[in-house]
């Protein structure tokens, strides 16, 4: 296991807020939009999924590291985080089955931390104050030069980051037998997304975020299948076409999360950045069709504009937020489409929602319409 000090660390936020701690992982400089998860476990899963690509994750449970890292817990090919900010930074690991250390991981991927620090003020600060950009480092002390760092950091708002983590190729996932063929645009796809359709005799091809819908169509694909993701999806337009063309084409669709505000905004609807955005594993949510509650998994920092929903005469709200009201889910009237705003793959995560990729499945054999 890597010999690990832990040296000095600062965290500055774009308000000119300070924390001062330890430092955790590579030692370094990083910067991002500082964010807060609510999860009390599944932190590796969080930590390689790709919508959290570009931010700075501040981890509400107290401690990181304490089960090590597991290759079955990887939603993606590497850390997808800019920085981590915990309480209590554990290089011991219990579990026996565990590869690594949370250190020996972040420092082979490049990953600057720091712990040490009163998260429970931190997230309160970000609560009240709304989602801005910060930076981390434990090679730099001078104030003045981390702010003039950090004001070069771009915001969130209006960035495209889904074709920095897409695939660069296309790839299969799953059984070639299969029963039904998917077509799946990866905007950021997380694994476990994969594992379900598999388990559910899918076959699903992979395609890099800015393929069109005749290349795709082009496999004879049964149905279309829109990823999670990061960025704003506003700043998407090659996005939001490929999917007004499969709505044209009036061809099975279902997506999450970003793929749920593509569809959104493929309908005339418009999306937000929101002051703060859902992140973690105890989201109520409503499912208005069917009459019932689920506990989901959430991850996102835009959403879609409600009042505009609301007016829309192309779709209908399928599940709502019982925190906020915020729409979650929506499907499009005479078509095959529908989408949520959380993940129903739940990874990790409660699997609630895991009957949304059973409900698909119908959709594309006929067996749901509305």
């Amino acid at each position: 296991m890597t010999h690990y000090t832990k040296l000095p660390a600062v965290l500055l936020l774009a308000d000119g807020t300070i924390f001062y701690g330890k430092a955790a992982g590579k030692i370094g400089t990083t910067t991002g939009e500082i964010c807060f998860n609510t999860g009390m476990t599944g932190y590796q899963e969080v930590f390689t999924d790709p919508s959290y690509f570009g931010q700075i994750m501040v981890t509400t449970n107290v401690h990181i590291g304490n089960y090590g890292m597991h290759k079955d817990e990887i939603e993606s090919d590497s850390i997808k985080i800019a920085g981590l900010v915990c309480k209590n930074y554990n290089i011991l690991y219990s579990r026996k089955e565990a590869f690594a250390s949370i250190q020996d991981v972040f420092e082979e991927e490049n990953i600057v931390g720091i712990s040490d620090i009163d998260t429970r003020a931190l997230v309160r600060h970000i609560r009240d104050k709304g989602a801005m950009n910060a930076i981390i480092s434990s090679e730099i002390t001078d104030v003045n030069e981390l702010m003039n760092r950090l004001n070069a950091v771009p915001s969130m708002d209006g960035l495209e980051l889904s074709s920095v983590v897409s695939t660069q190729e296309p790839y299969f996932y799953g059984n070639p037998d299969a029963s039904i063929k998917v077509a799946a645009l990866d905007l950021g796809i997380k694994k476990n997304i994969l594992r379900n359709f598999d388990d559910r005799d899918i076959y699903v091809q992979v395609f890099p975020a800015k393929t069109s819908y005749e290349t795709m169509k082009a496999w004879g694909a049964d149905g279309y299948f829109i990823s999670n993701g990061p960025g704003d999806p506003s700043a998407m337009p090659y996005a939001i076409e490929t999917v007004k063309n499969i709505l044209a084409d009036n061809k099975p669709l279902f997506g999450i999360c970003l793929g749920h505000q593509l569809l959104a905004e493929a309908n005339g609807i418009g999306t937000m950045k929101m002051f703060n955005g859902h992140r973690g594993l105890n989201h109520p949510v409503k499912n208005i069709i069917k009459n019932h509650c689920e506990v989901t998994s959430q991850n996102h920092g835009f959403g879609v504009i409600p009042e505009e929903v609301k007016k829309s005469e192309k779709v209908e709200i399928t599940h709502i937020n019982l925190n906020d009201q915020s729409i979650e889910g929506i499907r499009v009237k005479g078509k095959k489409a529908f989408s949520v705003q959380y993940h129903p793959e739940s990874s990790p995560g409660p699997h609630d929602s895991r009957y949304l990729f059973d409900d698909f499945k119908d959709v594309i054999l006929g067996k749901l319409v509305w």
